[in-house]
């Protein structure tokens, strides 16, 4: 192989001749990469340019910082393939060195062409470590790199400096990796922090799920309301994570104990609740038996109130299980109604019979009319006497009748009592007495009527002037008698 091929062949592999080991290849920086290596290409000052947040100057480099953080961050490392020969040189028998605080370091052996070529190769790899390293920096300003893997990496580029064959600034370099470390470790920090807030978060969340599991457990009587709650705690409490095992053990034997006592009280009220419909059960069906019992009975009135009782005993009674409810209710309602509807007919065919009797009875009145007691008085008793009779035998008419049937038979009865009256008047010495008397009954009920028209009282109004029409009657018979005495 001609030297110029071997050293265009050297180029383009990742080794170099040390010096060292006496011309035999060994392993470059041992870099280690997130991102696609980048080829010879990638390596110029444009495209470190795009891949870092530095821009480089024709003579030097200048970074872009914020006033307030430009003294906390070091400058950028210059790229070293601009200006090689400022941070190195080859020899004449082919070694190249690299410029460092203590003085020239040998780093490799060029063999294979111009001398500016294997300084410029060495220059690249060096320029390879500070884009490693830029790229470190940028994913910690913007939060996109992992602290912990960048404090790896930082540390593994600084472990390289001292024995790195490449061409560079190594202190303007080295400083950067220290700034790596520096901010890796504020970001592992707050990580941490982040972390220790996320788990105090986790930690309240569930202790507050396991507050309001408790508080439901000893409280709620909402049983379907409640399970449903706790069920939807159970979810969330599988979504939840970051909690230690300890803590996250203890607050779910917590939850789970809560969640049993509330089963166990669940389950103990609706065990109630069965054995309470059982007897509510046993209290309807007999309840039920004597309603069907009372459908025959024709005593009104008692057993219509019976079963006013009834219903407020099967109200007392509370619920049976569904089911057997609505089949009672249903024969409990069926034996109400077929009473109450035998007693509705029954009803129906005393009220037909009543008014036949009060039709019976405005024939007798009518009748009674006729009897006139200024004749002959003895008959007209006896014609009385014997209306009243038939009457009596009619029987019971509508209840909205009977008081002007019963008046209008009374004015008849007091008109014939009010000639017998006036007969026994005539022949009685206490004549001027009982004038005087039926004139004070007359105006008593003058004034009963004046006071019952005042008051608006319709009825005894008109009840109190036919007591005054009747009483002036006999008062007038009884002056007439007094004065043809």
């Amino acid at each position: 192989m001609r030297a110029g091929n071997w050293g265009r062949e050297t180029l383009q592999r990742p080794y170099c001749i040390g010096p060292a080991n006496g011309g035999a290849p060994v392993a470059g920086t041992g870099v280690r990469w997130e991102e696609p290596a980048m080829s010879e290409q990638d390596s110029t000052p444009e495209a470190v340019a795009v891949a870092t947040p530095v821009e480089v100057a024709a003579e030097g480099v200048v970074e872009e910082t914020p006033k307030e953080t430009a003294q906390a961050t070091p400058p950028a490392v210059p790229v070293a393939s601009d200006h090689p020969d400022r941070w190195g040189r080859v020899d004449a028998d082919g070694t190249v060195y690299v410029k460092t605080e203590d003085g020239e370091r040998a780093v490799g052996s060029w063999q294979a062409g111009e001398p500016v070529e294997g300084l410029a190769h060495f220059a690249r790899r060096f320029d390879d470590l500070r884009t490693e390293v830029e790229l470190l920096v940028s994913r910690l300003k913007t939060g996109a790199g992992d602290p912990k893997h960048a404090m790896t990496s930082a540390k593994h580029v600084k472990e390289q400096l001292a024995e790195a064959a490449v061409v560079g600034d190594l202190k303007a370099l080295a400083a950067r990796v220290e700034y790596v470390l520096l901010q890796a470790e504020a970001g592992m920090e707050k990580a941490k922090e982040a972390k220790e807030a996320a788990r105090a978060q986790s930690v309240a969340r569930k202790q507050a799920l396991v507050d309001e599991a408790e508080s439901i457990a000893t409280e709620s009587t909402q049983w379907k309301v409640a399970g449903d709650r706790l069920r939807q705690i159970l979810d969330e409490w599988k979504t939840i994570r970051g909690v230690d095992r300890k803590t996250d053990e203890q607050l779910w034997r917590r939850f789970s104990k809560a969640r049993d006592a509330f089963n166990r009280r669940r389950g103990s009220h609706f065990a109630d609740l069965d054995r309470q419909r059982t007897v509510a059960k046993s209290s309807k069906q007999s309840l039920v038996e004597e309603a069907e019992k009372l459908v025959d009975s024709d005593d009104w009135g008692t057993t219509a109130g019976r079963y006013k009782e009834l219903m407020v005993e099967w109200k007392a009674a509370g619920r049976a299980p569904k089911e057997a409810d609505d089949a009672l209710w249903q024969r409990f309602r069926a034996a109400q109604d077929a009473f109450f509807q035998k007693r509705s007919e029954a009803f129906s065919e005393r009220d037909a019979e009543f008014t036949a009797n009060a039709k019976l009875k405005e024939e007798l009145l009518a009748e009674a009319e006729a009897i006139d007691p200024t004749g002959d008085l003895e008959s007209a008793r006896n014609a009385l006497y014997k209306i009243q009779e038939r009457w009596d035998a009619i029987g019971k008419v509508p209840r909205e009748r009977i008081r002007e049937l019963e008046g209008k038979l009374r004015t008849i009865e007091e008109r014939v009592r009010g000639a017998v009256d006036a007969q026994w008047r005539r022949s009685d010495p206490e004549a001027e007495a009982r004038v005087a008397q039926f004139r004070e009954r007359v105006e008593q009920f003058e004034a009963q009527a004046a006071k019952a028209r005042a008051a608006g009282d319709k009825r005894r109004t008109e009840q109190a002037e036919a007591q005054a029409a009747q009483w002036r009657e006999w008062l007038a018979a009884a002056e007439q008698a007094l004065a043809t005495r």
